[in-house]
């Protein structure tokens, strides 16, 4: 009887711990508003700020051959209302965040962004140089967030939290070069849930942001979804969606008929502050844009089918090879755990 009592009290524990979470979930998307382009947004967890619900993905800005035109697709993305600018360190060498500075210099254009920049160290003396690096790259006195890049291996956490790239974030804050700090990873969400609840000074980390996988295969497959955005969301930590067409390799477009504006949409019916998207060229922003503007509530009957059509393929991950291989690990991520750069396996 005993035994009996516990297991019930335990489920209605859980249970109500699920109606909690959908709450929460709702509530965050209730929060989608317009802005003056239209573009609607949602407020960044408990940080008071409220940032466009598509994001301008800098790996692929900053992988555009062309100067000008890599410029004239950040300046699109400003006048269609996408103003969420997403960064790190290490993209295409350096050249991303040049690149945006440059594009952010004119016009008084920084004014009119949440920039974000990640960094690649982990300890406390590699940490603040990166973040010197990026100021002088993007031609900015401060950053909105700065996030730790790729917490992609086991040992990750320990690594950043121990070495001090931790105390960076912490110490960046209290000097105003940044303002918000967070965390990134790609790979499993026990890794998150490891940031999560690892302690700094006795007690977790006040993180602002988490940014994770958020698309349709996700919701099968070593799921950010249904892990960590709960626990972010409890929290009031801001959820920055990435991978939302699978990225490069793994492309989603095409996969179980998936068409671009289907995976936008679940990504939007997240409780995501901002996608990410990797947008190369001004149509595709244009694109994203529409969609974003024309933002409606998923009906639970299209939720469950497109569930249905993706589950046989998600389930073994065959879509989402930035979680199953080392194949989208960056190159100074792969040099700082002794593997070779050009690994793909």
């Amino acid at each position: 009887m005993i035994e009996h009592d516990i297991s019930r009290r335990g489920f209605l524990r859980g249970a109500m711990s699920v109606a909690s979470v959908a709450a929460l979930a709702e509530e965050a998307m209730a929060q989608t508003g317009a802005s003056g382009s239209g573009v609607p947004t949602r407020a960044l967890g408990k940080t008071g700020e409220r940032v466009s619900v598509l994001g301008l993905g800098g790996a692929h800005a900053g992988g555009i051959k062309d100067d000008a035109e890599a410029i004239r697709l950040m300046h699109a993305a400003i006048d269609e209302g996408v103003t969420f600018f997403d960064n790190a360190w290490e993209y295409n060498g350096g050249r991303s965040e040049e690149l945006m500075g440059k594009a952010l210099s004119m016009d008084g254009k920084r004014k009119q962004v949440f920039l974000m920049t990640k960094y690649c160290e982990p300890t406390y003396e590699g940490a603040m140089k990166n973040l010197e690096d990026s100021l002088t790259k993007m031609k900015t006195d401060h950053l909105d967030l700065w996030q730790i890049h790729e917490m992609n291996n086991d040992n990750d956490p320990e690594w950043v939290f121990e070495r001090g790239a931790v105390k960076a974030a912490h110490d960046a804050k209290k000097q105003g070069k940044v303002r918000y700090i967070g965390f990134t990873g790609h790979k499993d969400p026990r890794i998150h849930m490891d940031m999560l609840t690892r302690k700094y000074e006795g007690k977790p980390v006040d993180w602002d942001a988490a940014q994770m996988p958020v698309n349709v295969m996700d919701a099968h497959f070593r799921s950010f979804q249904n892990n960590v955005i709960p626990a972010c969301l409890k929290r009031k930590i801001g959820v920055i969606g990435m991978k939302g067409l699978g990225g490069g390799r793994g492309n989603l477009l095409g996969k179980s008929g998936l068409t671009f504006e289907e995976c936008i949409n679940w990504c939007l019916n997240t409780p995501v502050a901002t996608q990410i998207v990797g947008f190369t060229s001004v149509d595709q922003l244009k694109e994203g844009a529409k969609l974003a503007r024309e933002f409606k509530p998923m009906a639970a009957d299209v939720r469950q089918k497109l569930l249905a059509r993706t589950r046989e393929e998600a389930g073994d991950g065959r879509y989402e090879l930035f979680k199953s291989t080392k194949m989208f690990d960056s190159r100074h991520h792969r040099v700082l755990h002794g593997f070779q750069p050009g690994l793909v396996g």
